[in-house]
């Protein structure tokens, strides 16, 4: 069943009433020690960004925090195709994106789509997998380079080729594979194949400039993802209670948000456990959390999903309140926009976000 619960109540407790198995904790096991981004590697880039924003006043135009890279203003984010496949844990580089979209796919699973928008300054990102046709029209409302390891060959190859995306495949020697896309040899000798696909974020910006891709924001986006409160002055959102929500994208997969009350953010639990970044060993954390209801079925193949990405209801969750608000994307090239019930588009806090998309038939939300 899919559902979001909110509740202010502890994650133990939610968890017990929705009868969700919780499974063994996803650890960083070996990992972090041999990945292909050692500890080592993400502190030197991390050192490197922080003197880049170093005094900056820069505004992130996806997160509407200050310190952004200066030269990156007005620049195209990058969008990553992420597993999120219990197999391919811990991921490593989502840590560092700035909105992280979660969506349904085949199997009850979902796949995770991370957004980045200094694209000099992506992280290593893996495991890098396929598209499915929604993905890259998300990334196309917001004039995203769109980076996946391949595709299905249906709805989605039609979607890539009428949009005509700037993107790069690591199935494609020409767009980047052993470039900008490598296997994670460490993880080779502990992952299939199919889970050890690594974006080289360092390799990204040269490889845009070598394929002549446009680096300019288009207008539409030049504004940045949404309208934000300023930095020092978050807004509380008009709502119920919400301390915990829970989205139940299947039985096996769900999303669970727990509120922290000292740093204002909601930690992110994959069906159970704590949702680390394999690298970083930190644990995901949103000032946002946008839960977008929408239709979800299964095509005619009795394989691959459709999801609506039109419009609908759906919550807007931010300083343990949840508001209620309604979601639109007009067409192909715009992004998605949220509005309060009066239809006015709402402010939202600034940090990082997620956005999930779920059926709208199975949403409940309660509060104590």
């Amino acid at each position: 069943m899919k559902r979001i619960k909110a509740a202010a109540a502890v994650l133990a407790l939610t968890l017990c009433l929705t009868g969700c198995s919780v499974s063994e904790p996803i650890g960083q096991s070996e990992i972090t020690e041999s990945s292909a981004v050692t500890e080592e590697t993400a502190a030197e880039e991390s050192s490197e960004k922080e003197n880049i924003s170093e005094g900056s006043t820069a505004i992130n135009p996806l997160t509407g925090e200050s310190g952004f890279n200066e030269k990156a203003i007005g620049k195209r984010p990058v969008a990553v195709m992420v597993s999120n496949v219990k197999a391919a844990l811990p991921q490593y580089g989502i840590d560092e994106a700035d909105i992280i979209y979660e969506l349904p796919v085949e199997g009850g699973i979902t796949r995770l789509m991370a957004v980045y928008a200094d694209y000099t300054n992506v992280p290593d990102v893996c495991s890098v997998r396929s598209c499915r046709y929604y993905y890259p029209l998300l990334a196309y409302g917001m004039d995203a380079i769109y980076c996946h390891w391949g595709t299905d060959k249906t709805i989605a190859l039609d979607t890539l080729n009428y949009l005509d995306i700037d993107r790069f495949d690591g199935n494609d020697g020409s767009l980047g594979y052993g470039t900008v896309f490598v296997r994670d040899e460490y993880r080779e000798q502990y992952y299939d194949t199919e889970h050890t696909g690594c974006l080289k974020g360092s390799e990204l910006a040269d490889a845009i400039k070598e394929m002549d891709y446009r680096t300019e924001i288009n207008e539409t986006n030049e504004n940045g993802a949404f309208k934000f409160n300023p930095p020092d002055s978050p807004v509380t959102p008009e709502g119920e209670s919400c301390l915990t929500a829970e989205l139940d994208f299947s039985a096996d997969y769900y999303s669970t948000f727990e509120y922290d009350e000292e740093n204002k953010v909601y930690f992110k639990y994959h069906s159970g456990s704590p949702h680390n970044d394999g690298v970083t060993g930190n644990q995901l954390s949103f000032t946002n959390v946008f839960v977008l209801e929408t239709y979800v079925s299964t095509r005619d193949d009795g394989k691959l999903m459709d999801v609506g990405l039109d419009s609908g209801d759906g919550w807007y969750i931010s300083m343990g309140k949840a508001q209620p608000i309604t979601w639109s994307k007009y067409s192909d090239s715009d992004p998605v926009k949220i509005y309060d019930e009066s239809g006015e588009e709402i402010s939202v806090n600034a940090g990082k976000s997620y956005i999930g998309f779920i059926d709208g038939d199975d949403v409940e939300i309660s509060a104590e």
